[in-house]
């Protein structure tokens, strides 16, 4: 068996202190790793200094996507001999139809169960999936409602999802520093978490020397789910719906070179490239067996140990220099995850 197959393979052991629960201030003060492959060297600056490292020619693609208040809590019926009414939490994932949800529920529920949330939200339980999932629908005044409604209610009453290994509640400051510059169009649970490390000075530099493009992929809680299969290919990869416009994919059937800004970038531009496909459901897993075709550079942060997105870094650099990398940022006491620092793959 090909040792790359093995999802044990991609195993590494992490310091706790250096998850990042918060983000650097200013966002450009973060580490920044950088690897050039054609040298097999490795250069440790920080974020601020990205350009000076950046190829002079290329084209540089960013997601645009916003993350919504996905996270709320309520309760459920009671019922006319005052059972019921037990605490629930709600974490929307994504839109499946006009009218109906994907979601996850911590609390118990049964098909046809009704949940209380403020703001007269009502959500009722549709569906019960074997993964632990949930289909819904919401109505609010007792009128079902679209997304963009429900959207603009969650604003009102929900809070960011932070990712569960942050081990701690959102805040103020979470509904900025969990937000890239140029968010835009709503409907992701995480962050695109590349780009958060842009201040306005930097983004700013970087559009005046760069032909900047946008694409939308609304990150699913997908993302932080564990590959629990022996073997990576048999990993159930999820999907999440993404959007190019016509000016960005124009520029994908170029041969001009692509940095991708982050892992959901990279996936939105990879299954174009395999498609030709402009907007849908994206379910791409690249990994060492499924490499990038169409990317040509990659920022990306530090990721979780044995995910899919640690095994999308590998299908670029293969999985032993993966492991290299990682280990020497965590010597050099860089910092992991959403809030943490960077790395620059040339």
């Amino acid at each position: 068996m090909n040792i790359e197959l093995l999802t044990s393979s991609y195993d590494y052991e992490l310091p706790a202190h250096l998850i990042a629960k918060n983000p650097i201030h200013p966002r450009d003060l973060a580490k920044l790793l950088v690897y050039d492959r054609e040298t097999d060297t490795i250069i440790h600056t920080t974020f601020k200094h990205l350009l000076d490292y950046l190829p002079k020619e290329c084209d540089v693609f960013l997601n645009d996507t916003k993350v919504i208040k996905a996270r709320i809590f309520g309760h459920k019926k009671v019922k006319n001999s005052g059972q019921g009414g037990g605490k629930i939490e709600l974490l929307l994932n994504k839109p499946l139809s006009a009218n109906e949800y994907l979601v996850m529920i911590r609390g118990k529920v049964q098909l046809e169960t009704e949940l209380f949330f403020d703001n007269k939200l009502v959500a009722k339980v549709l569906e019960l999936n074997s993964d632990g999932s949930r289909v819904v629908t919401f109505k609010h005044n007792n009128q079902t409602i679209r997304f963009e409604e429900l959207v603009q209610i969650l604003d009102s009453i929900g809070h960011i999802p932070l990712p569960p290994y942050l081990q701690r509640e959102d805040n103020k400051e979470d509904e900025t520093n969990y937000q890239t510059l140029f968010a835009k169009n709503s409907g992701a649970v995480a962050a695109p978490t590349a780009s958060l490390h842009f201040t306005p000075k930097l983004f700013k530099e970087l559009e005046s020397r760069y032909q900047t493009h946008k694409i939308t992929l609304h990150v699913g809680a997908g993302t932080f789910k564990p590959v629990d299969a022996k073997y990576i290919l048999d990993h159930p990869m999820h999907s999440e719906y993404f959007y190019i416009p016509k000016e960005s994919a124009e520029v994908l059937e170029s041969n001009r070179d692509i940095l991708a800004i982050g892992t959901t970038v990279t996936r939105t531009v990879e299954y174009f490239a395999r498609t030709k496909r402009v907007d849908g459901e994206c379910d791409l897993f690249l990994n060492p067996n499924n490499k990038p075709k169409r990317v040509t550079h990659l920022l990306t942060n530090f990721h979780l140990p044995k995910s899919t997105l640690i095994m999308l870094v590998s299908a670029f650099i293969g999985r032993e220099k993966t492991l290299q990398l990682y280990t020497e940022a965590i010597e050099r006491e860089y910092r992991f995850f959403s809030y943490g620092d960077a790395m620059l793959i040339l």
